[in-house]
């Protein structure tokens, strides 16, 4: 494949809207990116593909102006310009919606959809707040988000913060929009409409770069593919031109086996986890499941629809109201403090806010939720520390310089690794996933999928909360489905199906 006339290619005569040139960046220790060329067309959806901590993130930084680069030009529309702040990605007419999110919590989604371009009032210094919300009003109307426009953004849950998000970045009519993982947190309805406003723009003449884990979306609205691997651009096609398994093998430089699960639980152990008629403050109700030693439970529904405050009333977070919950046997009662200590784990949905101490190291983090088990004296011995963590961090495959690098450095499934064998050596026995593969590459899938199996091999339980519903028909042994807070269903390893779950999900019998 010649990649620079893939690259290049577009309307006859007509320049790029945007084009970086030969982009290096460099940080202590790492090349982040070397030598990468992108150019994207008006009227295109330019896919960026590329393993956790190939370089994407980091070039478009570098393209929004968050990082100076250590060489290469930027051109738009086939002129040489200069990208020094955000700011000036902003006035040349290039809008990012990040994975992390940049909502002010306090503020509410108007006000964080024009933070800084609001609509001013008679006098200049005052803002027209009914102007304000009713521009919000016509731009979540449009995307067919259904959210008030006065809500805090902290009363928010992550898959409408993530429309917010998106919202915000379509406001800013821009000619260039970066959109970077999108869809991680929102429902396939959410996911359609999204889509439909991609194609409108597309038609308008938007340019838009569109970063995925999610190879079907590759091919669902991409135009071309761009492949980047160790910050080096490596290929670049068109879909109709690969497969799904040529682009994984182009950003992995290897084979990979992206097959979910290759076998099952064919009969459980004991009961490590029952709840009975459980309820909670948060509006979850009569939650009746139960995981056996051996087996992955999947927690099925639509965005809203109750699975995470589950998780979180069994973890002791959140308060119950009426029900019991029972761990290997035996009422489990008390907060977080009382889950860990007889063997409950959490891996959250947010493993930046809720499940890791970003400017701590990877050492701290891994060994945090096991302390007690190691050092049951109380008196924390450096040097066994570093010992158990090495040995973690080798079993687990976490791929990080030294145990003391900060883990905020560590790339999405390398993070979600180390939440994951942080529980791993508290020696729990209930594991609660909340989205274990949300934002991360399919090389790292692939060792959460042989994480997952091995903890089920070792005799521990396991509830599986996503919002990917083949990944809960190839991974789970059953599953339960949740509608308005409660659970409507149960499908068997023999029932379940995309459209079992789908049709409980989303009618009333």
């Amino acid at each position: 494949m010649n990649v620079d006339a893939v690259e290049t290619a577009g309307a006859a005569g007509v320049p790029p809207l945007v084009e970086m040139r030969g982009v290096s960046k460099a940080f202590p220790g790492v090349q982040a990116l070397a030598d990468v060329s992108l150019a994207v067309h008006a009227g295109e959806v330019h896919m960026l593909l590329g393993q956790n901590g190939a370089g994407k993130s980091t070039l478009i930084k570098i393209l929004y102006g968050a990082y100076p680069p250590d060489r290469g030009e930027f051109l738009i529309d086939g002129r040489p310009v200069r990208i020094h702040a955000p700011a000036d990605a902003r006035r040349l007419g290039i809008a990012v919606i990040f994975q992390e999110f940049s909502l002010v919590p306090h503020l509410s989604v108007a006000q964080n959809l024009f933070l800084g371009r609001e609509p001013r009032g008679r006098l200049p210094w005052l803002v027209d707040r009914r102007e304000l919300h009713r521009q919000a009003r016509r731009i979540l109307d449009t995307l067919r988000i259904d959210l008030e426009t006065r809500t805090p953004i902290s009363r928010l849950g992550v898959a409408q913060q993530q429309m917010v998000e998106i919202a915000k970045a379509f406001s800013q009519n821009a000619r260039v929009l970066v959109m970077d993982e999108p869809t991680a947190a929102i429902s396939d309805r959410e996911i359609d409409v999204l889509f439909d406003r991609i194609r409108a723009l597309r038609r308008d003449g938007i340019g838009i770069v569109y970063i995925s884990h999610r190879l079907r979306e590759v091919f669902a609205i991409g135009d071309r593919i761009s492949v980047l691997r160790d910050g080096r651009l490596v290929a670049a096609t068109r879909p109709a031109d690969t497969t799904p398994q040529d682009l994984v093998r182009m950003m992995v430089g290897r084979e990979v086996n992206t097959a979910y699960r290759q076998t099952f639980c064919g009969t459980p152990g004991e009961m490590v986890l029952e709840t009975r008629q459980l309820a909670t403050a948060t509006g979850v109700s009569g939650i009746d499941i139960q995981v056996r030693a051996g087996e992955i439970v999947g927690l099925a529904g639509l965005v809203g629809s109750g699975r995470t405050e589950v998780a979180r009333a069994v973890f002791g977070a959140d308060a119950r109201t009426a029900g019991e919950v029972r761990l290997l046997g035996a009422p489990l009662g008390g907060g977080p403090a009382a889950a860990v200590a007889r063997g409950v784990a959490l891996v959250p949905e947010s493993r930046k806010h809720d499940g890791l101490a970003l400017a701590h190291s990877v050492q701290e983090n891994i060994l945090l939720a096991g302390l007690r088990r190691y050092f049951p004296s109380g008196w924390y011995r450096g040097r066994i520390a570093r010992r158990i963590a090495a040995g973690l961090i080798d079993q687990l495959r976490v791929a990080t310089p030294s145990p003391r690098r900060p883990v905020k450095y560590l790339s999405g499934g390398n993070q979600q690794k180390v939440v994951i064998g942080k529980w791993i050596g508290a020696g729990s026995r209930l594991f609660l996933f909340d989205e274990p593969t949300r934002g991360i590459d399919v090389g790292a899938k692939a060792e959460i999928y042989r994480l997952l199996q091995q903890l089920v091999d070792a005799g521990a339980g396991v509830l599986m909360i996503s919002s990917e519903l083949p990944e809960i028909v190839a991974v789970c042994d059953r599953a339960y489905v949740m509608r308005d807070r409660t659970v409507v269903g149960h499908l068997s390893r023999e029932q379940l199906t995309e459209e079992r779950i789908l049709q409980l999900a989303m009618h009333h019998e």
